[in-house]
């Protein structure tokens, strides 16, 4: 099934647009030829919204968004004022080739990552998750020990 998601950003400045991915954001990538570079993302989701026509968007994610700003603004990169939208807090900044790039600070609930090469499964619940837990507790202590091999005692020193 799904392995992973491919997101293409379109630039005027290609070579300036991939070293910002590659020296600014510090994204691990590949070379697949000719300088094509492929970034690697951390986890991913995708949402779907109504919408008068059909598009695409691609927001990255950070942990703390004022810091993300701040880290930009050391690099010489300006970024938007954030903003509160409810679900996260949003700033824009310009990539060199004159593309905005949303980062935000998510608030709203965030599913499971899917692990690479495996299907997305449902999420287990709390309950579901601790039996599955004690069980395992439970099967080790059942294991047999052992048994000892009998060792010479050793000689206890005198007391003095």
């Amino acid at each position: 099934m799904i392995i992973g998601a491919h997101s293409i950003i379109y630039s005027t400045d290609q070579e300036a647009d991939r070293a910002f991915l590659r020296d600014v954001l510090q994204l691990p990538n590949v070379d697949v030829g000719g300088g094509w570079l492929i970034f690697g993302l951390p986890p991913s989701e995708v949402a779907i919204h109504g919408g008068e026509q059909s598009s695409h968007e691609l927001y990255l994610m950070c942990e703390d968004v004022e810091a993300f700003s701040s880290e930009m603004a050391s690099q010489g990169v300006a970024c938007g004022p954030v903003q509160n939208e409810g679900w996260g807090l949003l700033t824009q900044l310009t990539l060199p080739g004159g593309g905005q790039l949303g980062v935000y600070q998510p608030r709203h609930a965030r599913p499971e990552p899917v692990s690479f090469g495996k299907v997305a499964q449902k999420p287990r619940s709390a309950k579901k998750k601790a039996a599955k837990k004690s069980a395992k507790k439970s099967a080790k202590k059942a294991v047999k020990p052992k048994p000892r091999t009998q060792t010479k005692a050793k000689a206890k020193p005198k007391k003095r």
